[in-house]
């Protein structure tokens, strides 16, 4: 296998956006929708990309080739009457139903400063740790053996939005969820996981609110200019 790894990206665009006011995923960053980039960018690392949502026609025309939409199911209470809120966690094990690749790349659609050269370099230490079987290097470290998941990490514990998951979890991740299990921090404390380096913590940011989009602008550009 050595550096490259058999990958399918699924990004989530699943969510309200009710803080932004608007859909995230159409919001244009550097001329282009936030969605349709952060596609791009997956497909510069994997075969095909997954996008679920709940909203497939409004995105159809925007994805680039090699994308497929998923029609993500609402939930419904136990009397079978009303959908549910249920989060990203949800969406995620949709998305991973289809897929056939052992691994995945998990992202979020509202990734502005998402960096191609680091999701490269994560993939090749996914593989090289896939290739080792027992998982005993990442990022030159010893790691322990049968990691559901390699992830970055932030103040908050893991960023459950931007990292690489196997497709073996998915009946864990079901039965989680049929127990009323919601939290992606919460399902991944049961579960081994590897920490990937990150080099820059912009990376993570993601784009909530109008001053948010308004902050990343400002340091996308200043950042374009020291370059």
């Amino acid at each position: 296998m050595g550096d490259t790894l058999p990958l399918t990206a699924i990004v989530l665009a699943g969510g309200l956006s009710s803080r932004m006011g608007q859909d995230k995923a159409l919001i244009q960053f550097e001329g282009v929708p936030l969605l349709r980039r952060t596609c791009q960018l997956a497909l510069e690392c994997v075969s095909e990309v997954v996008v679920v949502t709940s909203w497939p026609q409004r995105y159809r025309g925007l994805l680039p080739n090699r994308c497929t939409l998923v029609q993500e199911t609402p939930l419904l209470k136990q009397d079978g009457e009303q959908p549910i809120p249920h989060g990203p966690l949800v969406g995620f094990a949709q998305g991973l139903i289809p897929v056939r690749t052992d691994w995945v790349l998990l992202l979020a659609c509202d990734l502005p400063m998402l960096q191609v050269e680091v999701l490269q370099h994560w993939v090749k230490d996914v593989a090289r740790a896939e290739t080792a079987k027992d998982h005993k290097w990442i990022n030159g470290q010893n790691s322990s053996s049968a990691a559901i998941a390699f992830l970055p990490r932030h103040a908050k514990g893991w960023e459950p939005l931007c990292g690489f998951y196997h497709r073996n979890c998915l009946a864990d991740l079901t039965a989680f969820i049929a127990q009323g299990g919601r939290s992606f921090q919460a399902w991944l404390a049961q579960h081994p996981v590897e920490e990937l380096r990150l080099p820059d913590k912009q990376m993570l940011f993601n784009c909530n609110t109008p001053h948010d989009l308004n902050v990343i602008k400002k340091k996308y550009t200043s950042r374009k200019i020291e370059t």
